[in-house]
């Protein structure tokens, strides 16, 4: 499957792209016979910059660069916005082949989940990890994503595999997947990509209308002010999570889901600061878009 070459803005004429499983399995295997590093940076499409960063990494330090676009359904749960998931595939070939990618693998519902009438039965779950904030507020949701990663880990076989850092517990259940599962990958985190207000991009900021845009950035205001309190010396979690309510709440069209201070390892959330990482998380409705964010502390 090829898309005809737009010649103003094609680095990489020679990128392919296909759909079949087996296909990238027989073009990897080939790449490792003959020694080279894969890259690998999957997606699920309507690419942004932050994406664009995972995949110029990849490219930086990889002989090959591999990126999957497939939406998967399975990290979806019911009511959410599965069906209205923008689905851009010829202009995210596009910008991934500026990004110097060597193949794009896009496969269907049907190519990594066996349509037979039996539905998918083999599943990866990653606990503890998996259980919490996100686990808790989209229940399957982690579940989807670990087994999806599964798959497309065993499809690429990658030597390196890049995860941006906006999806912290996602990356945490990566990082803990590839190691329970003896993935022969590293895992690469990437910082996240924000816009100049300091809104993560996300794909779903494209929900926002005008009026909730301009309440989103309060998310990322009140993280980098609970980061900022932190800094100059503020160590109760409980006064640093109500100033961050505070930044949030002063927007009404923002309803916070969870605003969490928790070790940057285990998740689990803290009563004091300490030496040791902390992560602050945010998840929030603003309309009837949900967005994440995050920051290190320490």
């Amino acid at each position: 499957m090829r898309f005809r070459a737009n010649p103003r803005s094609i680095l990489k004429l020679e990128m392919e792209i296909i759909q079949s499983p087996h296909e990238v399995q027989k073009r990897v295997n080939h790449w490792r016979c003959e020694g080279k590093s894969i890259g690998f940076v999957p997606t699920m499409g309507a690419l942004h910059e932050g994406h664009l960063s995972l995949a110029r990494a990849a490219r930086r330090d990889c002989d090959v660069v591999v990126a999957s676009v497939f939406v998967n359904p399975t990290q979806f749960g019911t009511n959410e916005d599965l069906n209205k998931y923008p689905r851009p595939l010829e202009r995210d070939c596009d910008l991934l082949r500026q990004c110097g990618c060597d193949l794009v693998f896009t496969p269907e519902e049907k190519d990594l989940y066996f349509q037979d009438g039996s539905g998918a039965q083999s599943w990866v779950e990653v606990e503890i990890l998996g259980e919490v904030w996100e686990g808790t507020v989209r229940p399957g949701h982690l579940r989807g994503v670990a087994t999806v990663v599964a798959k497309l880990f065993h499809i690429v076989r990658p030597s390196r595999a890049y995860f941006g850092e906006k999806d912290y517990q996602q990356l945490k259940v990566i990082e803990r997947l590839a190691r329970d599962l003896f993935f022969d990958v590293e895992i690469v985190p990437i910082e996240t990509v924000r816009e100049n207000d300091g809104l993560a991009l996300s794909s779903r900021n494209a929900y926002l209308v005008s009026d909730e845009r301009q309440a989103a950035a309060n998310i990322s205001r009140a993280l980098f002010h609970g980061v900022e309190l932190a800094k100059n010396g503020e160590r109760d979690v409980a006064r640093l999570r109500a100033e961050m309510q505070r930044v949030c709440g002063s927007q009404p069209l923002i309803a916070l889901q969870y605003l969490a201070i928790v070790d940057a390892q285990t998740l689990a959330p803290l009563d004091k600061i300490s030496d040791a990482p902390a992560r602050i998380l945010i998840a929030a409705r603003v309309g009837q878009t949900r967005l994440i964010d995050n920051a290190g502390i320490n």
